[in-house]
Order: C-alpha cells, then structure tokens, then sequence
C-alpha cells in the first residue's frame, strides 16, 4: 500500500553563497500495509511533518522512492500528483480546514462538486455520509456552531467522501478534549475495521498512538524504533 525506500530530505537556510543545509529526513525505510493503522510518533524536530508532507505530495523529497498504491509518485508531475490526491488520499487536520462560510453538508460536499459529480447524486452521497458520522441532524449548521469534536467530525466525512484507500492524519485530536478524543479514536477504528482504510497517524501523542496496529517512533529525522500493537502501551 505504501512503500517508502531511502527517503531524505533537508532544508536550506541563509543567502545562496552561504547556504546551511538542515537534514530533516534521514533515509527513510517504511512499508505500511492496506489496512493497517500507523502512527508515526515523536517529538517537535523530530521529521514527522515533513514526512507527512512528502506522503501528501506538497513538496518533493531530495532522496528517495515513495510508492503509493503501487504509483511512484515522486516522478510524477505537479498536476498528476494533484489528480493522483484527489482520488486516493483523504486528510485530517488539527485544526479541522473547515470552510466557515460553508455548512457541514457544504464543505462535506465540496471534493464531490471538485470532481464533478452532478448535483443529484452528491446529495444522496452527503446525506450517507452524514449518517455515517453521526450528524444527520447538523447539516445546515455552520462550523462556528458546531463543537470541536462535531467539526472534526465534518473534516472526517470530508476525508471520507471521495472513499480513498489511504487517509493522513495530521495531530488528528490536538484540539480536542479527552472525552472527545477517545470518541474520534474510536470512530478511526471502527472505519480502519469496517472500510478497511489505511491510516497514518502522525502525531506526538502516545495516547493517540495506542489506537495504532504499529507505532513508528522518529528521532532527529530517523526511525528509531518500531512497535507492534502489543508492545505500545
């Protein structure tokens, strides 16, 4: 599902004649099989976003080979990347990327409407998946009437809507409370047990982590350790 070989990647700061080269990745070896949940865990530093924004397309490694649904899509262009995203990755943010000014069936919807799919039948799609995360009730609500854990569930369902095979979760409860995250944690398992969607979790929090079938641990831009579900908590 998604195989990673030799990845790294470095940043550069200062002027051009006296450019210093930050490492960020450090080659990289990862393989995560369809339907497993991954977590990749570590501490602010550590390479974790840039890793998520490698997987996700938005900026291209210096070193390395990322296949994805057997698709090496390091050697795609800028637009096949963006057409190759928008039919096989789903994503979640900390901070939901709900669009305000839309209700919850409006920017549930909006991928569909970017596909082109026709008015009829991106009702009867919205409408499921309302239902399936349970805000049936909230669909004309705007985000700044819902709560936290309502948004993100709107941002899920979003992810969801285009039913891609593998979804990328960014800090997925780190603005949500306790009660709220277990409730998400739980909603991401049952739809890795049901949908059988790959998930990768990448996050700094061992509690989220404890949802995972492996945890990936990162470290000054290294795998530093590699654990099975019964040896993360």
């Amino acid at each position: 599902m998604i195989v990673i070989r030799g990845l790294a990647h470095s940043f550069y700061v200062g002027k051009k004649n006296s450019r210093q080269e930050i490492p960020v990745l450090k080659g990289i070896d990862l393989k995560i099989n369809k339907g497993e949940i991954v977590a990749v865990i570590g501490k602010s530093g550590s390479g974790k976003s840039t890793l998520l924004n490698l997987l996700s397309g938005y900026i291209k490694p210096l070193q390395g080979e990322i296949v994805l649904n057997g698709t090496d899509v390091t050697a795609l262009s800028e637009g096949d990347w963006a057409t190759f995203r928008a039919e096989n990755l789903g994503f979640i943010f900390q901070s939901f990327q709900l669009i305000p000014s839309m209700t919850a069936f409006q920017n549930i919807e909006l991928p569909l409407v970017m596909k082109g799919i026709n008015e009829a039948d991106r009702e009867a799609i919205v409408k499921s998946m309302l239902a399936k995360v349970g805000l049936d009730d909230y669909a004309e609500h705007y985000p700044s009437e819902l709560s936290g854990g309502q948004q993100q569930r709107v941002s899920v369902a979003r992810a969801l809507i285009v039913e891609p095979p593998i979804i990328l979760a960014d800090e997925p409860t780190g603005s949500l409370d306790q009660e709220t995250e277990d409730e998400l944690l739980s909603f991401v398992k049952q739809l890795n047990e049901e949908e059988g969607i790959t998930f990768v979790l990448i996050t700094h929090d061992e509690e989220v982590a404890s949802v995972a079938d492996r945890v990936i641990r990162l470290e000054d831009g290294s795998v530093v350790e590699r654990l099975d579900k019964g040896a993360i908590r």
